[in-house]
């Protein structure tokens, strides 16, 4: 009895492991598929020499060349004052700027006048006593020389000194009435006014600052070695060569959002360096900067905080690189042709922002990985895909054939 209830549940174990077994021999055998290695695409630049320009990044702070204080030569009430006679205003070559009380110095003119017509009378009087003085001592003593107080030649002299004296005199009244008059020495604008209508100034009072507006001048500092990427003519005691050529600038400054350009020309370099930053200083300078611009442009105002790009050499035959090729400052990548990728070292003569010109360390036709790659170890292969602009995976493409071929 015991045996006959432990059947049915034997029976169904039986079953199941039977079912079991058939299903996991049964199972047909995985799909193998072939193993092919993958490697990183990348793209490649082939290196060739090229004339790099070198441009110099500066900066500076636009002055006048020509800045002067305005000052009274005479003293006095000021009794006029132009409508340029304010700060920021225009005013050209000759111009009055303001006028002193001058009614002193026109009563300076007369008396010096008088007193100069009464030295020429007192001059001709005693011009007729020599001349009388020698006519009777050579009547009296015939074919003698007479001597100089009876010929009254200090007398002479004496009322030629005072003719002399008198007429400086006047000369000097006469200036000092014309500098009651203050005229614009050149063509500038006003900086600063020191004195208005109704104020007393004495002599030596400064009237305003000024400065001309012919030229704009930036003075712009340069570090040792930039100074050896700049073509600026020496100048000699010397030198009587004065037609040099010069590299230009371009000046930007930012108003607002705006970003203003304005070119000028470097002139000169200052005669030494700055003792503290070691740097020598190169002037440039703009033509006419308050002209009016065609574009809209304000002027180039003074005391404006310029950024400056020198005109550099011409480094011939070099090679050049984008900056973001090298990678951590240490080395560049390089693919050979059989794909094997290569650190290599360089040599930097000049760099800037975007690019670095290399002086040793690569070849012209080695291609350089432009593709940012994570971990690129020194032997590891790659796939060129890209190379100068021609897409390398679309070389081996038929020329002609069905286009189902093609792979896009």
């Amino acid at each position: 009895m015991f045996f006959l209830r432990m059947l049915p549940p034997l029976a169904v174990l039986a079953v199941s492991a039977g079912i079991c077994y058939w299903i996991f021999w049964s199972e047909p055998p995985p799909r193998k598929f072939p193993q092919t290695e993958t490697l990183p695409e990348v793209s490649v630049y082939s290196l060739e020499p090229v004339d790099y320009q070198v441009w110099l990044q500066s900066q500076g702070t636009v002055q006048a060349r020509t800045e002067s204080s305005l000052i009274s030569e005479v003293r006095g009430k000021v009794v006029n004052v132009a409508p340029a006679f304010r700060a920021g205003e225009f005013f050209e070559e000759g111009e009055t700027l303001l006028e002193i009380d001058k009614r002193d110095y026109e009563t300076a003119v007369i008396s010096a006048e008088a007193t100069s017509a009464r030295a020429r009378l007192a001059l001709a009087e005693e011009e007729a006593n020599a001349a009388q003085a020698r006519k009777d001592w050579g009547r009296l003593n015939p074919g003698v020389e007479p001597p100089e107080l009876v010929s009254r030649d200090p007398q002479l002299a004496q009322a030629r000194a005072d003719v002399a004296s008198a007429e400086a005199r006047v000369e000097n009244a006469r200036l000092n009435l014309e500098r009651t008059t203050i005229t614009a020495p050149y063509a500038g604008r006003i900086l600063e006014k020191r004195v208005d209508i109704g104020q007393f100034v004495n002599s030596g009072s400064v009237l305003a600052e000024i400065y001309a507006v012919d030229y704009a001048e930036i003075r712009l500092p340069l570090s040792e070695r930039e100074i050896g990427f700049i073509d600026v003519p020496e100048l000699y005691r010397d030198d009587s060569n004065l037609d040099r050529s010069m590299p230009k600038v371009a000046l930007t400054t930012t108003i607002g959002n705006e970003t203003l350009e304005w070119s000028g020309q470097i002139v000169r370099a200052e005669g030494a360096f700055d003792v503290q930053s070691r740097q020598l200083f190169f002037v440039a300078q703009v033509v006419d900067p308050y002209r009016k611009q065609g574009d809209g442009r304000p002027p180039l105002k003074v005391g404006s905080f310029v950024q400056a790009k020198i005109e550099g050499k011409v480094l011939e035959n070099m090679i050049v690189i984008p900056r973001e090729m090298y990678r951590k400052n240490e080395y560049v990548v390089v693919i050979e042709e059989d794909g094997t990728l290569r650190r290599k070292s360089i040599e930097i003569e000049w760099s800037d922002e975007e690019s670095l010109v290399v002086s040793s360390g690569l070849s012209p036709g080695d291609r350089v990985c432009l593709t940012h790659l994570s971990f690129p170890s020194e032997g590891m292969k790659v796939a060129v895909v890209f190379e100068d602009g021609i897409d390398v995976a679309k070389r081996s493409l038929p020329e002609s054939g069905d286009a189902d071929q093609v792979v896009q």
